[in-house]
């Protein structure tokens, strides 16, 4: 199943010379998956507490910057021999937590089905959650999509860029979320499938 996951390899040979830079002045993954998260966290709730749609524009900007954050700390932490059991705690706690913080910001569009959007963060948690388990059941971590962490980045992004700048009218996003909400559904069950 087609996913932006599977452009993981080109990105990550793009970021390869920050990395090493990087590692050299001593930066280590942790602090990456920390900023990582209090970015998201911060925009998240600054978004919410603007309520302006203009400042919906930063969930792209801060979603891409995120998506080189993800990809900067597992290279530091896997070329550059710092992985540890924390980083793992760090890594999947940050990834729900921003999660959550830059799916939030979605409240303040007007008429936006509520239900539809908190469905959409408990399933976006629920595929973590299943690429988690994995390792539980003696696999390895699931990243399948078609909606996993990078896919919910695209989706979020543009959602950020169609409402402020084209006013996107309410009852494409409702339909955008019922998509993005069965294809994580769909993201789930291949998961569970692949570990097992």
């Amino acid at each position: 199943m087609i996913s932006v996951y599977q452009l993981k390899p080109k990105f990550q040979q793009l970021l390869r010379p920050l990395v090493n830079g990087l590692a050299n002045k001593g930066a280590t993954a942790n602090e990456v998956t920390v900023f990582a998260m209090l970015l998201s966290v911060v925009t998240g709730t600054a978004i919410v507490i603007s309520n302006s749609l203009l400042a919906l524009l930063a969930l792209p900007i801060v979603l891409l910057t995120r998506m080189a954050l993800n990809a900067i700390d597992g290279m530091l932490a896997r070329e550059h021999n710092q992985q540890s059991k924390l980083g793992a705690y760090l890594n999947e706690i940050g990834d729900v937590i921003s999660d959550l913080f830059l799916i939030l910001p979605l409240l303040i569009i007007p008429d936006i089905n509520l239900w539809l959007l908190a469905t959409f963060a408990f399933v976006a948690l629920l595929t973590e959650f299943a690429g988690v388990l994995g390792v539980l059941v003696e696999a390895e971590r699931q990243y399948q999509g078609p909606m996993g962490k990078s896919d919910r980045a695209l989706v979020l992004g543009l959602i950020g860029l169609l409402v402020p700048l084209f006013a996107l009218p309410t009852v494409y996003l409702n339909a955008a979320l019922t998509v993005a909400i069965i294809l994580s559904v769909w993201t789930v069950i291949n998961r569970i499938r692949a570990a097992l």
